[in-house]
């Protein structure tokens, strides 16, 4: 059995490194940036690191996926460990409050930033895997759901993500990290997409067809020059990641999420031995 505290440890441990130091992958991309504003963004790096004040005023909503062992014991339910670990981390540190208590009637804050959003999938073994996100509004907003005509084209599906991008990125914080989700469900394909967002910017589709549209994506978007911050210089994306899923016959659900330049994310493993 696996015992709350040690899950809501790790998980705090990464949760405050994700909000304070710069992601290394994209700190390899920032170090090569010489345009503006170059100075305040690698300073900003520096001074989170060094005082453990937040990358971004925006301290996001975190959104878990959580890949539970069909021979994981847990004391409680899931949900209430992620809320746990994610209110004692906001309220222990200077991050800002962003969930707000009603959608559209109360938009009063809980002061906690709880409920975190979660998605469970059941997996064989003993493991617990869960990867989060860190996500700031500005990125989030850029999320889109297409549902598509079946016989639409992998180009046509290419010019719809980088006129999304080309009409909305900027708006993102770029230089961006796009994740895009295809087939499923219109749920499925939009929780595929966020998904997309925890992997390495290195990492491709196992698939070859996709690695080479994921390579070819990111090749048009950058083409863009939107650049760092939306400034015109610099890279546009990170990475382009697809996620594939079976889907119905007579439906071609596409989902596009990206993350902005921090690229906050994380991942804690626990074996319950």
């Amino acid at each position: 059995m696996i015992a709350s505290d040690r899950i809501i440890s790790e998980l705090e441990q990464k949760l405050i490194r994700s909000n304070t130091s710069f992601d290394s992958e994209a700190f390899e991309f920032l170090k090569e940036y010489d345009g503006p504003f170059a100075d305040l963004l690698k300073e900003n790096v520096q001074v989170a690191r060094e005082t453990g004040l937040p990358l971004c005023q925006d301290t996001g909503i975190v959104e878990f996926f959580v890949f539970m062992g069909h021979k994981v014991c847990l004391k409680e339910p899931i949900g209430e460990i992620l809320e746990k670990a994610v209110r004692k981390v906001y309220k222990s540190q200077p991050y800002r409050y962003s969930t707000v208590v009603d959608p559209l009637f109360n938009r009063r804050s809980r002061n906690d930033n709880t409920p975190p959003i979660y998605h469970i999938f059941s997996t064989n073994g003993d493991k617990l895997e869960i990867l989060f996100l860190v996500k700031g509004g500005g990125s989030e907003n850029l999320s889109k759901l297409y549902m598509l005509n079946p016989s639409t084209t992998s180009q046509q599906i290419e010019d719809i993500v980088v006129d999304h991008i080309r009409e909305n990125g900027a708006r993102g914080c770029p230089p961006l990290n796009v994740g895009i989700g295809i087939g499923g469900s219109a749920d499925e394909a939009i929780v595929l997409s966020k998904l997309a967002l925890t992997m390495s910017f290195k990492e491709r589709n196992p698939i070859r067809e996709y690695a080479e549209l994921e390579e070819k994506m990111l090749r048009e978007i950058n083409s863009l020059s939107i650049g760092y911050q939306g400034l015109g210089v610099g890279i546009t994306a990170y990475s382009v990641h697809i996620k594939e899923f079976p889907t119905h016959i007579a439906t071609l659900p596409l989902a596009i999420s990206v993350d902005c330049y921090l690229s906050r994310k994380g991942k804690i493993v626990i074996e319950d031995r």
